[in-house]
């Protein structure tokens, strides 16, 4: 039923219950999984000359460690797994990674990392996710 299975991620605690989730559900299915991190081109873009490449570098490297948390637990339970980082808004990244890549669930926390964060980010990105996706978004609290 689930071949190819989507946890996107920022790195935070919240994405752990969501794994836990999404490894069991591709286990059971025998389906690879997703990890995506996007970075935030609202956050990019309010940064300009060589702060602007500083803080995006910054958001490479907390995305390639958020991905790489995600694949060693993914390899731990013996499942493939594919590891990306874009660059956008993180809701339009996500949905349009699961259309291009045959997503067939969305497997994530709508906790963020702080709330201060999830007030910049304007509105809960997992709300987005789940209005926009055309596949079922699993919501792990």
């Amino acid at each position: 039923m689930y071949d190819d299975i989507l946890v996107p991620t920022d790195g935070s605690e919240a994405v752990d219950r969501a794994l836990d989730h999404a490894t069991r559900l591709a286990t059971d299915h025998d389906a690879t999984l997703h990890a995506l991190y996007v970075v935030d081109r609202r956050v990019t873009a309010a940064n300009s000359g060589d702060l602007h490449e500083e803080v995006v570098e910054d958001l490479e490297s907390q995305g390639e460690a958020a991905v790489g948390a995600v694949a060693d637990a993914a390899s731990e339970a013996g499942l493939d797994v594919e590891t990306h980082i874009a660059h956008g808004t993180p809701d339009t990244e996500i949905v349009e990674y699961a259309d291009e890549f045959g997503i067939d669930v969305i497997v994530m926390s709508p906790e963020g990392k702080s709330p201060r964060e999830r007030i910049r980010s304007l509105g809960s990105v997992s709300d987005r996710v789940a209005d926009d996706a055309s596949v079922p978004v699993f919501l792990i609290k």
